[in-house]
């Protein structure tokens, strides 16, 4: 076998690095994925730990050479990082500049004095899905619970009927919407076009945040009535601050890279036309990175200096974003080696050629596997990542609206049925307050609707786009 460089290897992505036939293949996907789990639910291994031991341990079992299993795996961090890691750093600034500034908080309290107590749980609803798409979903449930446990105390409201439309909204936005780290590594993954997914992304979250939140959250709460516990009432960010920036400017501020991307979508599909001055301009102004450092930059004003802060707050405010989500990146990092050394393993042509046969989907395919692999780690990010690799090859013929669906599809199958493996699941128990199995029947069947209304939504749009 000649020898490949890692340069080759990112040149051309399908090169197989084994010629194992398929059942060695299948054997080596199952070894891997089984030590990853064993790794981070047995011995609490950190999820980059895992993803680094079980990728060798993929490639040592299809019988590539160690050295092309490292290549590879170092390949695929790299573009992943490259691709990915920018843009979940530049959305952890906006973020942090959000929270800091109390602009989370007046979007909070600007809705809420808006709202009657019948329209409460969808005004949650819709404030989780604003607040929720510039941030991480773990920062976005200490932001909101303290809002969450205030109102379902000040009116009189079960817990369960105000929370469940906020996690429902959080969590839409972190397994649909780029630019979170999961839909984001998906994207690169199958190389979908992230205007396109956005858009579509957009299309298929409303309705599944309908009826995961306020919808479902009626049946929660005649089955876990429960009070806020006093003890998780913590103080706001704000209420400490003079002033915070306005309502209309910190909403437009946290859409703004969603507009730019949205633009740039729209302008491709009506131009349709790669060599024409207006594309060439948006596929500058709507690229993902330019759309959030512009929305950063403009965020330094309008949510920053509108607070009072000076420059050297707002330094220490992006300074301390970065830290935090160190770890994120080096999980979607190795996520992303994991992905590669399945590709140049031939994993990825396995399942194509063995599935071409099937009366399945491609679509419900990709969301099976992503709820497979959710199930056994826990992690939404390390079941998009993974999904995303096997299936990759799908998208190969795929038109580009398809290729984003099957991103959706992979981050619907992503959030599937949260239990005591996921690190959200304790956080979810702790904050309310609540035991294992009120937990199990709130949190972890609301991720269920979640995943099952989004799989729907994307097969019922796969008919018509």
């Amino acid at each position: 076998m000649p020898h490949l460089s890692v340069e080759m290897l990112a040149a051309d992505a399908t090169a197989p690095i084994t010629s194992a036939g398929h059942a060695q293949l299948g054997i080596a996907v199952l070894a891997g994925i089984a030590v990853i789990v064993l790794l981070i639910t047995k011995f609490k291994l950190h999820a980059f730990l895992s993803l680094i031991i079980g990728s060798l341990v993929l490639g040592a079992v299809a019988g590539a050479p160690l050295d092309k299993a490292i290549a590879s795996f170092s390949t695929g961090l790299g573009t992943t990082v490259a691709g990915t890691g920018v843009l979940i750093a530049l959305g952890a600034v906006l973020g942090k500049l959000l929270a800091d500034s109390g602009g989370a908080d007046q979007i909070v309290d600007t809705i809420l004095a808006k709202a009657g107590p019948r329209a409460m749980p969808w005004a949650i609803v819709l404030i989780a899905g604003i607040v929720g798409l510039p941030i991480f979903f773990e920062v976005g449930i200490v932001l909101l619970i303290p809002v969450v446990l205030l109102v379902a105390k000040r009116g009189n409201f079960s817990l369960m009927r105000i929370g469940i439309p906020a996690l429902a909204g959080l969590s839409v936005m972190h397994g649909l919407i780029p630019p979170h780290p999961g839909p984001l590594a998906a994207i690169d993954a199958v190389k979908a076009n992230l205007g396109v997914t956005l858009a579509l992304g957009v299309v298929v979250a409303i309705p599944t945040a309908i009826v995961a939140g306020p919808l479902f959250s009626r049946y929660a709460a005649r089955w876990v009535d429960i009070a806020p516990p006093e003890r998780m009432i913590p103080q706001r960010t704000s209420d400490d601050l003079e002033k915070r920036p306005g309502f209309g400017i910190t909403v437009a501020t946290v859409l703004l890279p969603v507009v730019m991307m949205l633009a740039k979508a729209l302008v491709d599909v009506v131009v349709d036309d790669p060599t024409h001055t207006l594309q060439r301009v948006f596929d500058v102004v709507g690229s993902p990175l330019i759309a959030l450092l512009t929305a950063v930059v403009v965020g330094m004003f309008t949510l920053g200096r509108a607070a009072g802060f000076t420059r050297g707050r707002i330094a220490s405010t992006v300074e301390s974003s970065l830290g935090p989500i160190a770890g994120v990146l080096l999980i979607v990092g190795a996520g992303g080696g994991f992905k590669q050394t399945l590709v140049d393993s031939g994993v990825g042509q396995m399942i194509l050629d063995v599935s071409k046969n099937w009366n399945i989907s491609a679509l419900l395919l990709a969301w099976l596997i992503a709820v497979a692999i959710r199930l056994a780690t826990g992690s939404a990010t390390v079941a998009t990542i993974s999904a995303a690799g096997l299936v990759a090859p799908l998208a190969a013929e795929m038109s580009t609206t398809h290729a984003a669906l099957l991103v959706l599809a992979i981050g619907a199958g992503s959030l599937f049925f949260s239990h005591v493996n996921d690190a959200g699941f304790w956080m979810v128990k702790e904050y309310f307050g609540m035991n294992v199995g009120q937990t199990l029947k709130t949190w972890s069947l609301m991720e269920t609707v979640i995943s099952v209304v989004g799989i729907a939504g994307v097969l019922l749009l796969s008919l018509v786009v």
